[in-house]
């Protein structure tokens, strides 16, 4: 049902994006706004871009799958897939320590988050937007430790969020 439910709100995002193209960033903004409203649980915590400053305050982890991670991720993420995923990927973590999941646009990392709540970890934060905001509000994303413009966009429909940045499907 739920996959249905999220179905149902991408199709009703594509809609907004092609019969409302914007005609500047702030116009795909509220769109691309209407669709992650729809895709966050309200009392599950996010964090905007903006308001990161300095992310070696988090445990950064990525909960894209592998070969999304290997395009691009966040300085010192690590990667714990979403398919994949298990509490063994995040061993090494300190659960009384921050930390902040991501993803493409913050779906699946909400779920992986939800998981490590129930593990134990005490704060445990969603990127709001994932890569694509990042990227959107133009934050250093690396590959192998050197700075890239790739980003991994899950897929083409998802690509029309990402207005900075190379897409790669």
């Amino acid at each position: 049902m739920k996959t249905s439910l999220f179905r149902n709100i991408f199709s009703f995002a594509l809609l907004l994006a092609f019969f409302y193209v914007p005609s500047d960033l702030s116009a795909q903004s509220i769109a691309y706004k209407a669709l992650l409203s729809t895709l966050y649980d309200s009392d599950f915590p996010v964090i905007k871009p903006a308001e990161l400053t300095d992310l070696s305050h988090y445990q950064v982890v990525d909960t894209r799958e592998k070969e999304e991670f290997d395009v691009s991720h966040l300085k010192g993420a690590i990667w714990v897939g979403y398919d994949t995923f298990s509490l063994n990927n995040v061993s090494s973590l300190d659960k009384s320590k921050p930390v902040l999941v991501y993803c493409t646009v913050g779906a699946r990392s909400q779920e992986i988050g939800k998981k490590l709540k129930a593990a134990g970890f005490s704060q445990v934060y969603n990127l709001y937007g994932g890569l694509i905001q990042w990227s959107n509000e133009e934050k250093p994303i690396f590959h192998e430790n050197v700075q890239t413009d790739k980003v991994h966009t899950y897929s083409k429909s998802w690509g029309i969020w990402l207005t900075n940045g190379v897409k790669v499907y």
